[in-house]
C-alpha cells in the first residue's frame, strides 16, 4: 500500500462542531484509499473558510503541517474534493508549486495540472455563485419584513473582534 496523508477542511465552526462534513470527507477519502491502494497514517483537520481573498498558507496551519510532512515522507496529500483545499485558483496554483502531490479523490489519480486548474476555476466560480444566491435569499427575506442580523449586534461585534485577536496571536 502507498502511504498518504489525509486533509479535511470545513468552513465554519458549526460545521466543525457537528462533524458531519468532516465525516463525509473522511469516508470519501477512505473509500478512495481502498480502491486505489493508499493507506493514511496521518490526518490533518482544519476549520477555516476557503473564500477569503487573503487565504494564505499562513492562515492554514494544518495544511502547512500536512505539506511539510508530505514533503518529508514523499507522499501525497489526499482531499475528498478540490474545493476542500480552496475555491481560489491562485491558492491552488500556489499549492502546486510546493512540490507535494495532492490528489482530489473525486477527480482521481489521473488529474493533471491542467485539469486541476480547470476544476479550481470552476470551484472559484461556484464560490461567487454561492455568494450571489445567499445575497439574493437575504434580500428576499428582508423584502418580506424579516429582521436580519443579530438582536444584539454589540455582542456579535465583540465576539468577532475577540476571534480575530485570538487568530492574530496564534
Amino acid at each position: 500500500m502507498t502511504q498518504a496523508i489525509g486533509y479535511l477542511r470545513v468552513s465554519t465552526a458549526e460545521q466543525g462542531k457537528s462533524g458531519l462534513g468532516l465525516d463525509a470527507q473522511k469516508t470519501a477519502i477512505q473509500a478512495f484509499c481502498a480502491r486505489e491502494g493508499f493507506h493514511i497514517d496521518f490526518w490533518f483537520t482544519e476549520v477555516q473558510s476557503g473564500k477569503r481573498v487573503s487565504d494564505t498558507l499562513d492562515e492554514r496551519p494544518q495544511l502547512q503541517a500536512a505539506l511539510k510532512l508530505g514533503k518529508s515522507l514523499k507522499c501525497p496529500i489526499l482531499v475528498s474534493r478540490l474545493d476542500r483545499l480552496s475555491r481560489d485558483v491562485h491558492f491552488i496554483s500556489g499549492l502546486m508549486v510546493q512540490r507535494v502531490e495532492f490528489i482530489a479523490c473525486e477527480l482521481g489519480r489521473v488529474a493533471d495540472p491542467f485539469m486541476l486548474h480547470l476544476f479550481a476555476a470552476l470551484a472559484e466560480k461556484e464560490r461567487a455563485m454561492i455568494s450571489q444566491r445567499t445575497k439574493a435569499a437575504l434580500a428576499a427575506l428582508k423584502a418580506r419584513g424579516v429582521k436580519l442580523g443579530s438582536p444584539r449586534p454589540e455582542a456579535g461585534g465583540a465576539a468577532t473582534a475577540a476571534l480575530w485577536r485570538r487568530k492574530r496571536n496564534m
